[in-house]
């Protein structure tokens, strides 16, 4: 299970929409290692458009929660309106945060080109 979800806001979406930011706050509660990360890369964007992180998760857990978060279009949807960038993901743990204007730059193109994955790959995140 990705999220816990508590019971009123389970009941709340099991009538009709949620709020973004509730939900949100699921996933920083739900998942704090991936909060954790994808927070610190939002707000270290530089002047170029761009931060990302290349330390690997401490354990299986914490790589769990990025998979986790990235993988999902809706978790992955509300972080990046919540921290307003455009997020990307490499291996298992390397992700970026892209201001929407560096959407459409090089650096963005390359980090997410089928050459930016294989140059980014080395034998201890095969089993990633």
């Amino acid at each position: 299970m990705s999220l816990d979800v508590p019971a009123d806001l389970l009941a709340r979406a099991e009538r009709g929409p949620v709020d973004d930011a509730e939900f949100v706050d699921c996933v920083r509660q739900s998942l704090p290692y991936a909060w954790q990360v994808i927070s610190e890369v939002a707000t270290s964007v530089d002047s170029s458009g761009f931060a990302d992180n290349e330390v690997p998760p401490p354990s299986e857990a914490e790589r769990g929660q990025l998979l986790r978060a990235l993988a999902s279009d809706a978790i992955r949807g509300g972080l990046e309106r919540h921290f307003g960038v455009k997020l990307a993901f490499q291996n298992c743990h390397r992700v970026a945060a892209f201001t929407p204007s560096a959407v459409d730059s090089d650096r963005y193109r390359a980090f997410i080109s089928p050459r930016g994955q294989l140059l980014n790959q080395s034998p201890e995140l095969r089993d990633c």
